[in-house]
């Protein structure tokens, strides 16, 4: 959630400090994911598990995404554009979609 800052005076306004405030406060609440993200990491799956998972959260429509996207989010899952990326990337990455932040590694279970 977005909180603007809020200064009447800019005079003593200290960017940097602000700033500062903001990426600690960010990075306390990414903490509680980076166990979840590190079990995705040493997690692995096979191409038709990986298929399943899609084919799944589309069509039985257990995704609330338009089934149009299934065949961009298969391509980037089995040819990646960034190797570091796959499957949680390939359903975040979809084209015309604000998906693109989120990167999971190859080997995520959605």
């Amino acid at each position: 959630m977005f909180t603007p800052v809020l200064a009447k005076h800019t005079k003593s306004f200290n960017l940097v400090d602000t700033l500062s405030v903001g990426v600690d406060r960010i990075q306390r609440k990414l903490a509680p994911l980076q166990p979840q993200v590190e079990t995705w990491r040493r997690t692995q799956i096979t191409d038709d598990t990986a298929k399943l998972i899609f084919y799944t959260a589309f069509i039985d429509g257990k995704l609330d995404a338009p089934r149009s996207l299934l065949p961009e989010v298969h391509r980037l899952y089995f040819e990646p554009e960034y190797t570091e990326f796959s499957a949680g990337s390939s359903f975040l990455k979809a084209p015309g979609k604000a998906f693109d932040r989120l990167h999971i590694d190859r080997g995520s279970s959605l």
